[in-house]
């Protein structure tokens, strides 16, 4: 591990501290998912009043043999606003439990109806399988909202890290479609684009959780071969045009090798006329809005409420 920085905040100091995870490039693809289900799947029982429902729902196409696990989080009454939300993880791993404590506390932030994705991951299946199914996914929320107390009409998609880029690619999608409409985008320390050549990842290229290596891994299982990196729906930074798409929230921390593309994403939002708001938390690393009793996570948490709520019309 690198020396850390001076200015690395505590709070990401005792992440860093708790987390002991070997690297992820140096894992099998089968590893990789259990490291990262020890690191936050959580034994406890939830102390909420949200009501949880799994279901299956139809995946992409006209397959019937394709459909598609989602979890959703709806707080007390009907009729909440949605957020269609895409668990990180570099397109590999993650799945509906290591994102079930975020999912939870977004919930209860925005007092909003979470769905979570399972969305089928790489190297099974490469881009843009994840794509075409957090696509499905927000079509359905869309018509169906109400199935789990939820307003079809007031929908947003949202997801960190490789589960922003998805969101990201939605928006990118249902502009191209013409619908489903989306209210905003939550893009919590977003992957962009399909490149390693930002100060941020020179800078930190390890010793701060997420790695340069991990981020070429993750890219390596996710493509079918380096010409789909230029795809603005595997690197939404490199759509010619982004007038026109949703309201934003983009979270970036300074100590992570996404800091820079998740700042610039935003920065092309906003030169395209989108309302954006962007936070950068300094001195914190990728993932720390995952953790509960963090005074920075429960920031970034509540900048995402604050975004979510004037979307959907609540002031």
């Amino acid at each position: 591990m690198t020396d850390r920085a001076p200015d690395l905040h505590p709070e990401a100091e005792s992440i860093l501290d708790q987390v002991d995870l070997p690297p992820t490039s140096a894992l099998s693809v089968s590893g990789a998912r259990e490291a990262l289900r020890d690191l936050l799947v959580s034994e406890d029982t939830p102390d909420d009043d949200l009501t949880v429902r799994n279901l299956s729902i139809p995946g992409p196409g006209d397959d019937p043999e394709t459909s598609l696990d989602v979890r959703a989080y709806t707080p007390p009454g009907a009729g909440r606003p949605v957020l269609v939300y895409f668990h990180g993880g570099g397109w590999v791993r993650g799945d509906l439990d290591t994102h079930d404590g975020l999912c939870r506390l977004l919930a209860e932030a925005a007092d909003c109806v979470v769905l979570s994705v399972d969305y089928r991951r790489a190297p099974e299946h490469q881009f843009p399988t994840a794509v075409h199914d957090a696509y499905a996914a927000t079509a359905w929320a869309t018509e169906y909202a109400d199935v789990v107390g939820g307003d079809p009409d007031r929908v947003a998609v949202g997801g960190d890290s490789a589960g922003g880029n998805l969101a990201a690619a939605v928006t990118l999608l249902a502009r191209e479609r013409a619908g489903p409409e989306l209210a905003h985008q939550v893009l919590l320390y977003p992957v962009t684009d399909y490149a390693f050549d930002t100060d941020s990842y020179a800078e930190n290229a390890s010793g701060y959780l997420l790695s340069r290596a991990s981020m070429r891994w993750y890219w390596e299982r996710y493509l079918g071969d380096d010409v789909d990196g230029a795809n603005p729906y595997a690197s939404p930074l490199r759509a010619r045009e982004l007038s026109g798409l949703p309201s934003a929230t983009v979270i970036t921390a300074g100590y992570d090798p996404l800091r820079d593309e998740g700042a610039a994403y935003a920065d092309r939002l906003r030169e395209a006329g989108v309302p954006v708001t962007h936070e950068n938390f300094p001195g914190m690393v990728h993932v720390f809005a995952s953790f509960p009793d963090l005074g920075r996570a429960q920031d970034a948490r509540r900048r995402i409420a604050e975004g979510l709520n004037e979307a959907f019309g609540r002031g």
